[in-house]
């Protein structure tokens, strides 16, 4: 049995390289730190049973290129780069576990909000060069946080902004009633939830529906003096909208940890003082890095011991 990993972070950490040699010991790992693309994706898994994927572009064209592969385990929890329904076609099973690394996401997204209320990275970046500003922000305590897309991280997040007596308003395409009254959350409209918000905080999956749903309009619909924050997926929100916005004041700040093209190349929009900008780390504590391999491993071997 022959098991490929793609996943980078996965092949670099030595407690799931262990791990999955300890159950696959014929496993092979993608020791280049890079993302495999076109022919040397398929090269790699060429004569693999099962795979550890990552972020790579799964697809029919791939698949019908792999006719020895069984299963996809994917090693985190977005599944926008699989063609499920291709791997359906070909016959390949997908193991997937939602909100494995939650926690790292929603503590991150805490993180940019109290950073972002603050001014903890922009008074940073000034005192480095001699600017000694004491404007110290506002207090995250007590402000009206809009959290779109009420899954695993959402409401994560809402448990973490507990103690912060916040005013939580959401938006989600599917009704969750119970759980907002429950946990006091205001179901509202998308335009509700923009007009109000101080911090608005994107948590939806990458979908024909939220492919470019930060853009101009619903960015102008925003407070003049909030800040948005994506952690979700970088395609959901148009970058060059984006930057306009922020440089023309039309919201006061935003945090990124995501973007349509991985490494970004406008360096412009990562210079401006107030974008907070992160390199797809949100999912990627040593914690849940290893929660998230284990969670591929475990997807293996249920798989192959089942057949």
């Amino acid at each position: 049995m022959k098991i490929k990993v793609t996943a980078n972070a996965f092949s670099k950490n030595s407690i799931l390289r262990n791990e999955l040699l300890q159950y696959f010991p014929n496993s092979e790992f993608n020791n280049t730190g890079r993302r495999f693309t076109g022919d040397e994706l398929v090269s790699f898994l060429s004569d693999a049973d099962g795979a550890i994927i990552g972020l790579e572009k799964i697809t029919d064209q791939l698949l019908i290129q792999l006719p020895n592969l069984k299963i996809i385990a994917k090693y985190g929890v977005g599944l926008d780069n699989i063609d499920q329904i291709a791997c359906k076609k070909n016959n390949v099973n997908v193991g997937w576990t939602g909100g494995v690394n939650k926690l790292s996401v929603a503590e991150m997204t805490l993180g940019f909000m109290l950073d972002l209320s603050r001014n903890l990275q922009l008074t940073s970046n000034q005192l480095k060069k001699g600017l000694w500003n004491k404007s110290g922000g506002r207090q995250l305590t007590a402000q009206t946080i809009g959290i779109i897309g009420l899954g695993h991280i959402g409401k994560e997040l809402v448990r973490l902004l507990k103690p912060f007596n916040c005013t939580i308003l959401c938006h989600d395409i599917i009704k969750q009633n119970e759980y907002c009254t429950k946990e006091n959350v205001q179901s509202v409209s998308l335009k509700e939830l923009l007009n109000k918000s101080d911090i608005v905080s994107i948590h939806t999956p990458l979908t024909s529906v939220t492919n470019g749903l930060v853009n101009n309009t619903f960015l102008s619909s925003m407070k003049k003096d909030s800040y948005l924050i994506n952690t979700a997926r970088g395609p959901i929100v148009v970058l060059e909208d984006l930057k306009k916005a922020l440089t023309n004041d039309v919201i006061l700040g935003a945090a990124i940890d995501v973007y349509d093209v991985e490494p970004p190349k406008d360096k412009k929009l990562l210079l401006l003082q107030n974008l907070i900008c992160t390199p797809h780390t949100g999912g990627n504590s040593s914690e849940a890095v290893v929660l998230m391999g284990q969670s591929a491993i475990k997807h293996l071997n249920l798989f192959f011991n089942k057949n």
